[in-house]
């Protein structure tokens, strides 16, 4: 009876025991339901981000078949979807991350249980994860944030939990595995896996073979951990961790694990930058070109923001043709290493650079002018920057904000007030040459009053000692070149040197029009971007002959003027009083070799030789600018455009008829596509469409086209430009063109036409000195022209281009209304050359003065 007695108290303590338990129990239920319950009204994401998860995708920019031909990014994802995934990715992913993934609802409670169990009750460090796919996608796109408090990572474990569950209501398994591999960082500029695939194996992610599949997904555990660039050997044993697990789950026998485990990783690195691809000018200038057109034409997104192109993963489809493109960079590079060689053979004679040789022409551009860009060039560069802050910046801002003048990086202020110490009446000087204003020069004089001017002084001139060694001493470096095709080479120069050595090369702008949609097919804006980052298309040049055309398309069209009329090769005079002209003095322009047969040329044979006494002949008796410049205006040439100065960018001045004015080749190759499109002008455009991420379309290109010259007119100027052009038998393709030449060889032009595609090339260097130094290599048609045979011989030989050989140029039915025929021509004529049948020669012209080089 005792033993009886004393078992209840102990009954009775057991159930209370339990009872506690339960409670306990309950109590913790509860609070992780409240838990749950509180957590899902906090910061946890909301169903319009959980069905739109932010993520920064690169925008891509197709070619006109279709072909990504470069992307804008700050992180170069490109996402991709489940059935474009190689499914050796999706079986390594599973069997090593997550292999009860189709089981589970987002939240793996089993792999929870083993842990909670070998981790916590038995100590065992290696009983693995619990995270599933989906929670580390959740972590990936809303949780990334790491605490050390073991009580923030426990709630962050439960959002975590939550977002999974929530994910895994708003996608299907597929779309998760796809986001998960589209979100992850791989690291060395891999973001997500399309990256990954390209940057370390070259090829797309559909294509990864089982090995490499096992390398990516061995990478998810610690991507700098396991980094293949950098640890090789911990990477292998970690892609053989996953092998196993994959023939663990009987996705490869115990065969293939012991074949692929001894075999390399075979990384194929490609690093990958904005410039990788071809047509690199050409996507630079359309980002320009995207970023204003979506603000300009108030594109929005749904928030009210404008899209980022580096962001926001639009897709733009262009006009571009990849192939056509890599042939015309191709023959580009091929064409421009042949002028290189002939430039730097020509400067050799002479043992002189064109920083400081002098010819005595009257155009040229003073040495001193070159010297200070040369001096600028220097300031402007890293190495003069980096030199300039251990001297003189702190100073510099001091003085700055005593006297709120805005001090530039290349230091003329600082030049200027310690020549003025050095010297005296430099800033007096500057002022009576209008250089500087009485109130910058009142500034000028407050800083050399400044308690911190003498240490400026001190300061800039152990400065420019330090400047003159480093510019002067020979270093290591890497240079362009054409010697190999990589287009560098390592050498030892002084940085100055340097400097000139890359300014002397030749550049190039070349473009490839559809003169029918005004499809731009072609786009090549200099030699290499990643030396020379300057687009050629875009910078105005003086166009010389190439403008000739305009003139002769005018007074065919205004006069009726037949190609076959005839003009006098000797001075034309432009006289004060003669037409709308408003000139105050006589305009006579010589021709470009300075001399005159006195010959009678016809019109076509004034064009192919660029007589600027044609041209003035007719401008003569068109008797205004205006006509011309109303023309070149319905070819897409704004000639009511100006400078700030207020001037005209196509004067209104008779010398225009001789190319006396800048476009670009943009502009000109434009203008252009009326000759070849039956005088319809047809304005260049490369941009066919722009979508967002989810395919909206958000703009589109649409062609712009106007009647320029009559078709008739124009028929006659494409057989004059045919004849100009002189490529009878050179190609199959019927073609046409006019050189150009500008004073001094500065700038070499060739604009070629054939029914299919409008070809404007332009020659020249960076800066007006820059140039060949005899007619013989420096005019358009040999810095030029042989560009336009080479490239459409190429396009005539590839069969796979779409290029007509058999097209060809319009002929109006009917007469045409203008005789073609010279010799019909002349018998029609009343008999104007016997009337000028003298002989010229008595007058001082002889046959040695007739000059037969194109200009």
């Amino acid at each position: 009876m005792e033993q009886q007695t004393g078992s209840k108290p102990k009954e009775q303590q057991y159930r209370n025991i339990m009872r506690w338990m339960w409670y306990l129990a309950g109590a913790g239920l509860l609070g992780v339901a409240l838990t749950f319950i509180v957590l899902s009204f906090s910061d946890l994401p909301s169903v319009q981000q959980l069905e739109n998860p932010k993520s920064e995708e690169a925008s891509q920019v197709f070619g006109a078949n279709g072909e990504v031909i470069g992307r804008y990014y700050t992180e170069n994802r490109v996402p991709v979807t489940y059935d474009q995934l190689s499914p050796n990715l999706v079986n390594a992913l599973i069997s090593t991350e997550d292999e009860r993934y189709y089981e589970h609802s987002g939240i793996d409670f089993a792999a929870l249980g083993r842990i909670a169990v070998k981790t916590v009750l038995l100590g065992q460090r290696s009983s693995g994860g619990g995270s599933t796919i989906t929670q580390q996608l959740a972590k990936l796109l809303f949780t990334q944030q790491v605490s050390k408090n073991i009580w923030e990572r426990g709630l962050q474990k439960l959002k975590e939990w939550i977002i999974a569950a929530r994910l895994e209501r708003r996608y299907t398994k597929e779309e998760i595995i796809a986001m998960y591999f589209n979100k992850f960082n791989f690291i060395n500029g891999a973001y997500g896996i399309k990256a990954a695939s390209e940057i370390y194996f070259d090829k797309q992610q559909d294509e990864l073979n089982v090995n490499e599949a096992a390398m990516l997904v061995g990478m998810l555990k610690n991507p700098s951990l396991f980094d293949p660039l950098d640890r090789p050997d911990t990477v292998l044993h970690r892609r053989m961790v996953v092998l196993k697990q994959m023939q663990k789950n009987n996705l490869i026998d115990e065969a293939a694990y012991d074949t692929l485990r001894t075999q390399p990783l075979n990384i194929k690195y490609t690093a990958q930058t904005h410039i990788d691809g071809i047509a690199p000018y050409f996507r630079m200038e359309l980002a320009k070109d995207i970023k204003d057109l979506l603000r300009s034409e108030n594109i929005k997104k749904a928030d009210g923001s404008h899209y980022n192109i580096y962001r926001d993963g639009l897709r733009i489809y262009t006009t571009i043709d990849p192939d056509m493109q890599r042939i015309a960079e191709r023959v580009m590079k091929e064409h421009m290493a042949k002028q290189q060689k002939r430039f730097w053979e020509t400067w050799s004679v002479v043992r002189k650079d064109p920083w400081e040789y002098t010819s005595g022409s009257v155009h040229e551009v003073p040495v001193e002018r070159r010297q200070k860009k040369l001096e600028d060039l220097i300031r402007d560069s890293d190495r003069y920057q980096k030199i300039r802050s251990k001297y003189i910046k702190d100073i510099v801002a001091k003085l700055q904000q005593e006297t709120e003048l805005m001090f530039h990086a290349d230091d003329r202020e600082v030049e200027r007030v310690v020549q003025e110490a050095e010297e005296g009446g430099v800033i007096d000087d500057l002022v009576e040459r209008n250089y500087i204003s009485t109130g910058l020069a009142a500034q000028y004089r407050q800083i050399m009053r400044s308690k911190h001017f003498n240490a400026l002084r001190k300061q800039w001139l152990a400065m420019q000692e330090e400047v003159d060694r480093a510019f002067n001493s020979e270093t290591e470096m890497r240079v362009f070149t054409y010697e190999n095709e990589e287009m560098e080479k390592d050498t030892v120069m002084t940085p100055i040197d340097s400097i000139k050595y890359h300014l002397m090369h030749l550049q190039t702008g070349i473009l490839a029009v559809d003169p029918i949609t005004g499809h731009i097919k072609v786009w090549v804006g200099g030699i290499n971007y990643k030396r020379f980052k300057v687009d050629h298309n875009r910078t105005s040049r003086q166009v010389g002959s190439t403008f000739k055309p305009f003139v002769y398309a005018t007074a065919i069209a205004q006069q009726g003027f037949s190609p076959c009329y005839q003009v006098y090769d000797l001075p034309q005079t432009i006289a004060p009083g003669d037409g709308n002209f408003g000139l105050l003095e006589p305009w006579t322009p010589r021709n470009s070799s300075n001399a005159y047969s006195g010959r009678l040329f016809t019109l076509k044979e004034g064009l192919k030789q660029s007589k600027n006494t044609i041209s003035a002949h007719l401008m003569k008796q068109l008797g205004d600018t205006d006509p011309v410049r109303g023309l070149v205006h319905q070819m897409g040439i704004d000639s009511s455009a100006r400078y700030s100065n207020g001037r005209y960018r196509v004067p209104k001045a008779p010398s225009i008829c001789l190319g006396a004015t800048d476009l670009t080749n943009l502009e000109l190759t434009g203008a252009y596509t009326a000759f070849a499109n039956n005088g319809l002008f047809t304005k260049p455009y490369c941009i066919l469409r722009i979508e967002d991420k989810d395919g909206k379309k958000l703009y589109e290109g649409v062609p712009e086209e106007n009647v320029a010259i009559n078709p008739n007119a124009n028929y006659v100027m494409v057989e004059m430009l045919k004849y100009a052009a002189g490529l009878g038998g050179t190609l199959k393709t019927e073609a046409g063109g006019k050189t150009g030449t500008t004073n001094d060889y500065v700038d070499g032009w060739f604009m070629g036409i054939t029914p299919n595609l409008v070809v404007g090339t332009w020659v020249g260097g960076e800066y007006r000195w820059i140039r060949f130094r005899s007619i013989q290599y420096g005019q358009g048609a040999a810095m030029a022209k042989p560009f336009f045979i080479d490239f459409i011989k190429e396009l005539e030989k590839n069969e796979d281009i779409d290029f007509d050989t058999e097209a060809r140029f319009n002929r109006p039915s009917g007469d045409i209304g203008i005789e073609m025929d010279c010799n019909e021509y002349q018998r029609n004529q009343f008999p104007l050359e016997e009337e000028g049948d003298e002989d010229f020669e008595d007058e001082g012209f002889s046959d040695d003065m007739f000059g037969d080089e194109e200009f």
